[in-house]
């Protein structure tokens, strides 16, 4: 089995060293180049971008060229590609939509169907996770194999972003999958991720900075399926929790990237799938790193994953959990290394009490909401007003309501607001220089008060809804104290 393994491996580099110049120059003559926009794209000339071309014709065609040979030689020995038939009819679907997004720029929700569509496959053809230690509802563990497989796909398409990043970590996490299928006797899934080892050597040689060719969406897309199913198939055989988080860390580098780019994407109130420059190879590359330096730095983040999931695989007992524990760390310090400031805000919220407070102030809105709303009339209004504005560091002046005027008159100062409620009544508050309470809920609770009043309608007539507004100065120091 070790020679199907290595004429496997030969075959496939050797196929991927003849197609990848070959569609390399069949792209230029078609045009289909990926164009630099001074943006996102750090490349400086149109490069081709149907790499995936190669290196799915090497993957596919080496394992037709041996299965077939060895159908007609060792027909015994051909039921080992068993683990790459169940997955090759999925994989397939996966990568003609990649070429069709390479060609005709495809719509998101056009890949996504067919991303699903080829995660059912798979599991239709019995892949999925399983965890023995469990009984879990076989529906859910359906539910979550697709949403693995969707999201390994885009994992690697996402950190396509520099020469050779997303072939290099890809090689990598099948190399470790193949050693770990090597180590735990599945031949089946050794002959599956063999000859994609070679393909991804051949591919690299061209596409390592400066690169000539790009993998394009039908090679990332492809990587990341193939990675997701292999994945699978390696935590087949686990038992408990931990056994299965090994498969799952040979892609710790690509499905951090996207995890961390949607958490930013979901602090900034951002759309989750909106492209910007903030993805890991990015973040290095600002903080000054060559595009070489942070490619390989990446190679050895996704190096130490794959070295820390075949440690787990040897581990056994409390020895799992330091392996996990010395991943989580490594996981943590990369992150903070990166200096996101959106994760930098987040801590500073959690850990300085900042949510607590931003808490106690929804809940004090919500508690003067209730009683000013409880009062019947203009008079219990105002002894409510005045009441609760003491709670958030707000003085109220002055409240014209109903045809009557509660409160002092004179000046207010600078740092004054009027919230009008109609076009005849309202409401004037004031602040000190450092105003105490809850400042940060000052417009929430501004909002409130004229929301309740005008709801209530209290002075007989219809009341026509205006926004409040605010004084400078006060809008100003109360944003400067809340921060």
């Amino acid at each position: 089995m070790l020679t199907t393994l290595f004429l496997l491996i030969t075959l496939s580099l050797v196929l991927s060293l003849l197609f990848t110049p070959t569609v390399r120059t069949l792209a230029l003559h078609c045009n289909l180049v990926d164009l630099p926009d001074n943006k996102r794209k750090v490349h400086k000339h149109p490069v081709p971008r149907v790499g995936g071309v190669a290196v799915a014709a090497a993957y596919f065609g080496s394992l037709l060229i041996i299965l077939a040979f060895l159908s007609y030689q060792q027909p015994e020995l051909s039921a080992n590609f068993s683990v790459f038939k169940s997955i090759a009819p999925a994989a397939l679907v996966i990568f003609f939509i990649g070429l069709a997004d390479d060609i005709f720029n495809l719509k998101p929700w056009h890949k996504f169907a067919a991303q699903f569509v080829a995660a059912v496959m798979v599991v239709l053809a019995g892949v999925h996770i399983r965890v023995a230690a469990f009984h879990v509802h076989p529906i859910l563990l359906t539910a979550a194999t697709i949403v693995w497989l969707v999201g390994c796909t885009n994992a690697v398409n996402l950190i396509d972003g520099l020469d050779g990043l997303a072939v290099g970590i890809s090689l990598l996490a099948t190399t470790t999958v193949l050693i770990a299928s090597l180590i735990n006797g599945d031949i089946g899934l050794a002959i599956a991720t063999a000859p994609l080892a070679g393909a991804l050597v051949g591919f690299l040689f061209f596409n390592f900075n400066p690169a000539s060719i790009f993998l394009g969406d039908s090679g990332s897309l492809l990587l990341g399926f193939l990675l997701g199913c292999y994945s699978l198939l390696w935590g087949g055989t686990s038992v408990t929790v931990l056994d299965i988080a090994a498969p799952f860390m040979v892609l710790a580098v690509p499905l951090l990237d996207t995890t961390l780019a949607i958490a930013r994407r979901f602090l900034r109130g951002q759309p989750i799938f909106k492209a910007d420059r903030s993805h890991i190879h990015h973040r290095l590359l600002a903080r000054g790193l060559s595009h070489r330096r942070t490619v390989l730095l990446l190679y050895v983040a996704a190096g130490i994953a794959g070295s820390l999931s075949l440690c787990l695989v040897w581990a056994r007992d409390h020895w799992q959990s330091v392996v996990l524990a010395t991943f989580a760390c490594q996981v943590i310090v990369g992150i903070w290394q990166l200096g996101y400031s959106e994760f930098d805000a987040l801590r500073r919220v959690i850990f300085r009490g900042g949510l607590r407070r931003e808490i106690m102030a929804d809940l004090a809105v919500q508690t003067f909401k209730e009683k000013l709303e409880a009062a019947a009339t203009s008079g219990e209004c105002w002894v409510v007003i005045q009441s609760g504005c003491q709670e958030f560091g707000l003085h109220a002046n002055r409240m014209q309501l109903a045809g009557h005027i509660f409160g002092s008159s004179g000046d207010s100062g600078p740092r004054a607001m009027r919230i009008p409620v109609s076009e005849m009544d309202w409401i004037e508050l004031s602040h000190d220089l450092a105003p105490a309470g809850y400042p940060a809920a000052i417009v929430p609770l501004a909002n409130t008060m004229r929301q309740v009043l005008t709801d209530k309608s209290i002075h007989g007539a219809e009341i026509e809804p205006q926004s409040a507004y605010f004084s400078t100065a006060l809008f100003e120091t109360a944003a400067s104290t809340a921060s």
